[in-house]
């Protein structure tokens, strides 16, 4: 690792440091792209000397790699949290309506790693996208875990392939932050309307609809 930097930092002042690179990374990834922000450019924004960041990073691909894996672990975190205050036996429309809206708050709550991570992950080297990938894939075995059970107690049709619908979920939820305005959208309302849109399309025919074991 470089050292040609003659800065000194302490153990406080480094987690500070490197926390204020990582943040100033995904703004400017989210803004910029990749290719565009260099790691002159991220330090130049942190007010510091390029030498700098190798007190905290070993290249560019490091920094880009912890943005794209924040980006995805917030929101995996949150929608664990909130899903752990509900009722083993909750229904359908329950439990979508939990995770879509604690999917939704950390997205927005965290935009400019939420937003790097789906503008730039096309972009940056196939090495960094594997590292990332079993982080991802981790999130969506947790999406399939949860509409399992309620497809094999009936409340989700037979013929729905899942892992479609979690595509198709996470490509509406992350969208959002594209257009979701706080001025002009309540975030509980937006997930209570993206949740009944998906129940409606996955829920059987009343005729054929199980009460749930």
């Amino acid at each position: 690792m470089s050292t040609n930097s003659t800065i000194p930092v302490t153990e406080t002042s480094g987690a500070i440091s490197r926390q204020m690179i990582l943040e100033t990374a995904a703004r400017l990834f989210r803004h910029e792209g990749y290719a565009a922000t260099s790691l002159r450019a991220i330090a130049a924004a942190c007010d510091m000397k390029a030498g700098s960041l190798y007190y905290h990073f070993e290249s560019k691909d490091q920094i880009v790699s912890e943005v794209l894996d924040i980006g995805v672990q917030r929101v995996f975190d949150a929608v664990k949290l909130a899903l752990e205050e509900l009722a083993p036996d909750a229904p359908l429309g329950v439990v979508l309506h939990c995770a879509i809206e604690a999917h939704l708050r950390a997205l927005l709550h965290s935009h400019d790693f939420t937003s790097a991570n789906i503008r730039i992950l096309g972009q940056v080297p196939a090495s960094v996208r594997e590292s990332h990938r079993a982080l991802r894939r981790a999130y969506e075995s947790h999406w399939l875990e949860l509409l399992s059970p309620l497809q094999r107690n009936g409340q989700i049709r037979p013929d729905v392939d899942l892992q479609r619908t979690v595509y198709f979920l996470f490509g509406a939820m992350n969208w959002a932050t594209e257009w979701y305005d706080e001025k002009r959208f309540d975030l509980a309302q937006v997930a209570s309307e993206m949740a009944d849109l998906v129940v409606l399309g996955l829920q059987p025919p009343l005729t054929t609809r199980r009460t749930p074991a």
